[in-house]
């Protein structure tokens, strides 16, 4: 028993460790905070157009992302097929490559013959806002495939097949079966996406640029700020991105939990 309390101790102690160093962190911005420079910096025309824009292509990429990793989490989950195994290793390639290098084999892919011709009679996505959704759709799309994935393993298969054997089709078993059952982490990998897009900087800076009241997100806001040494400015920027990141992340762990006791 001691052994077993001492043990528990410990592992909390590492949790408490992590909880304050990001929490000394957050609170170190607060010394540079200044109540007035506050409503300055958040009622500013430049600060509500990139965070105007930021919860808009974030919202977007989301649902593009959630879109497309649904029926591909399907796929990995359910069926053994030639080159799966490649297919779910590649999908790690968001986590393993940074987004500046990312974002620079997008851009680098728009200077190839393919990418000239999607520029040239397609969309434009270098220096616009679609290279902003693009950039975000390919740093999130593998992780929501990756989150749903992990939901949808949970799931026995047996539920599907015992459907099945009372007539109903496989599109009517997922849709039944599996997507209900796995509604809360799908729900779970949604936010978790729109929190990446939202503070996606490195591959979006690389695509878009950093055109004010254009193409300037709140990260990239933030980081104009600070290359401009406005350390103020700065702090009050991260302090809005944070509120909005850890209040919606919050939020929906609660109704997730609440619906869980249910």
């Amino acid at each position: 028993m001691d052994n077993k309390v001492t043990f528990k101790r410990l592992t909390i102690t590492f949790s408490v460790f992590i909880f304050f160093l990001y929490v000394g962190l957050i609170f170190s911005l607060f010394y540079f905070f200044k109540g007035p420079l506050f409503l300055d910096t958040l009622l500013s025309g430049r600060t509500l157009f990139s965070l105007r824009l930021s919860l808009f292509t974030a919202s977007i990429t989301t649902v593009i992302s959630v879109f497309f990793a649904i029926p591909s989490a399907y796929a990995l989950s359910r069926f053994n097929f030639f080159g799966r195994q490649i297919i779910d290793t590649v999908l790690e390639l968001p986590m393993i490559v940074s987004p500046v290098a990312l974002g620079a084999m997008i851009l680098i892919f728009f200077n190839t013959p393919a990418g000239g011709f999607v520029q040239d009679h397609g969309v434009q996505f270098v220096f616009t806002v679609y290279g902003i959704l693009l950039a975000q759709f390919i740093t999130t799309v593998g992780i929501a495939t990756r989150l749903i994935k992990a939901a949808m393993d949970e799931i026995p298969a047996r539920y599907e097949e015992v459907a099945r054997t009372l007539g109903a089709s496989p599109l009517k078993a997922f849709l039944t079966i599996t997507l209900p059952l796995s509604k809360k982490g799908i729900i779970a990998s949604s936010i978790l996406t729109w929190a990446k897009a939202l503070g996606e900087f490195g591959a979006t800076i690389t695509i878009a640029g950093s055109m004010a009241m254009k193409t300037e997100t709140i990260p990239i806001a933030i980081f104009m700020r600070l290359a401009g040494a406005d350390i103020e400015g700065t702090a009050v920027l991260v302090l809005i991105l944070i509120g909005i990141g850890l209040s919606v992340l919050y939020g929906v762990r609660l109704l997730v939990d609440r619906k869980s006791y249910v």
